[in-house]
């Protein structure tokens, strides 16, 4: 009968009702019953926190300036690897405001509003918070590095205590902005033993001369550089090389710092009206356009470089325009466009390493030269490269560029040359004792030649491997007595390139 039917779907609907209804009881019992056993807390003393590192480190930093937050690049974590959820009762920075550290615990600042501590944090099991450390450190009231030392504190419910220690080297450093050098002025950073930290750039008027001394060392900041109008004089030593680099001094990733990163400051610029330069014992690297000199008279000697280094730069190495320029014994090397280009002038290069290795982007030449830039010819009254190596990643790494109807003389003597060989017998007297590197001779060419090239970690050493040919082959007739060392170069056995 309808009625039974009737009766027997409603039984069967309640009982599904039913069953439903104890299945959810059942599934929030058990959720509740999760819950409160990730939610309960030990407080015995044998549950810890684990942490990354026992210790966070900073790298050296000036005085009073902010140092860049220590973020995950070399994360700190803290970690709950217990059974129990840990809450820590407190955790304050020791000294507070006296060491200089600001620290940012799993998002609570710990500064001056909150007494430098918080309380009640919570890390269930398995669960982790973040730290991250920034310093500025303060004066240290010395003229050397000081180590800075300061305790992040964790005390934990159960009474137990754990340190991570958190320490830091600082400098003192003089900061000048904006500098304008208006009267003879001499830098010697080694007088005060302070570092010079320099903001917006150098800037040396049209009738004015700055010396920089041997031993100093200048830090230039993203900005900065240095314009000359009036004469720059770089006098180091072979004991006490000058060093013109930039400011950061942490890393930017594990093992790689940022003062092996190219285009981190602005590099050195000569106007049209600036003569009798003079750069020894400079070592010069992790800039744009590391020297670039504008076009000017070249019956005056613009610039002389000697026994120096220009290396890593994110635009040109050395940039020539019509400019009468002397280069010896120095290092020009891995340059985003060229290490070195020059467009006319009167240029002599003699005894130097230009190699192109440059890593970061698509590279330009290891030599450049040219009477004429696209839109303006400038004459090349003379290059002359004398016991040189010019060499590089590419097969080819000199190139060339001449307009028929400007003057273009050039001579290599007594090099070594990783481009084709010239065989056309129009040109090859422009050419004298000249060891090509090709790829038919694979056996020391491009960065055999050298000690060192590690393209990962950005470390290079450019003095010669004992296989390379440039050992023992330089001539006499063009020699200099000392290497880019300061060292005496072996008469009998004299190597090309500046070491």
């Amino acid at each position: 009968p309808a009625s039974l039917i009737n009766t027997i779907i409603i039984k069967i609907i309640l009982h599904t009702y039913l069953m439903k209804k104890l299945f959810y009881i059942l599934i929030s019992l058990l959720l509740i019953t999760a819950c409160n056993d990730d939610d309960t807390f030990s407080t015995s003393r044998s549950n810890l926190l684990s942490f990354t590192t026992d210790t966070i480190k900073m790298d050296t930093v000036f005085s009073k300036i902010p140092a860049s937050t220590y973020t995950s690049i070399k994360g700190i974590w803290v970690y709950n690897n217990s059974n129990d959820g840990i809450r820590c009762s407190n955790v304050r920075l020791q000294k507070g405001n006296q060491s200089g550290f600001r620290v940012n615990v799993d998002g609570i600042y710990l500064g001056d509003q909150t007494g430098y501590q918080t309380n009640d944090i919570e890390i269930r099991k398995g669960d982790s918070i973040r730290i991250f450390v920034e310093l500025t450190a303060p004066d240290n009231g010395s003229a050397i590095y000081k180590q800075i030392e300061d305790n992040l504190i964790f005390r934990l419910e159960s009474g137990v205590e754990q340190v991570l220690n958190l320490n830091a080297c600082a400098w003192n450093a003089d900061v000048v902005r904006n500098l304008e050098i208006k009267n003879d002025t001499t830098i010697d950073t080694t007088i005060s033993g302070k570092a010079l930290l320099v903001y917006g750039g150098i800037m040396v008027d049209s009738l004015a001369t700055l010396t920089i001394a041997p031993g100093t060392t200048i830090f230039f900041h993203d900005d900065a550089g240095i314009n000359v109008n009036g004469k720059l004089v770089c006098q180091g030593t072979a004991e006490k090389n000058i060093l013109l680099r930039c400011d950061r001094l942490d890393d930017m990733l594990t093992d790689i710092p940022y003062d092996v990163i190219a285009g981190r400051w602005k590099g050195i610029h000569f106007s049209g009206g600036s003569y009798d330069n003079v750069i020894d014992y400079t070592e010069i690297h992790g800039g744009s356009d590391a020297i670039v000199c504008d076009s000017s008279d070249v019956t005056r000697r613009k610039l002389t470089i000697t026994s120096s280094t220009i290396h890593n730069s994110k635009g040109y190495g050395l940039a020539l325009v019509n400019s009468n320029v002397y280069v010896a014994n120095t290092q020009i090397t891995n340059s985003l466009r060229d290490c070195v280009s020059v467009w006319g002038g009167d240029v002599c290069f003699i005894h130097n390493t230009i190699a192109q290795f440059y890593n970061f982007d698509n590279f330009g030449a290891a030599l450049r030269f040219s009477n004429t830039d696209g839109t303006n010819n400038y004459p090349l009254l003379n290059l002359e490269v004398k016991n040189c190596i010019i060499t590089g990643e590419a097969e080819d790494n000199i190139m060339v560029g001449m307009n028929d109807s400007v003057a273009f003389n050039y001579h290599f003597h007594n090099s070594i040359l990783r481009t084709p060989e010239v065989k056309d017998t129009a040109l090859t007297q422009y050419f004298d004792s000249i060891i090509w590197e090709t790829e038919v001779d694979t056996t020391c060419i491009g960065r055999k030649n050298f000690k060192k090239i590690d393209d990962r970690f950005y470390r290079y050493d450019f003095h010669l491997d004992s296989l390379s040919k440039a050992n023992g082959s330089a001539s006499p007739q063009w020699a200099l007595p000392l290497n880019r060392d300061g060292l005496p170069r072996d008469e009998k056995n004299m190597n090309m390139g500046c070491y």
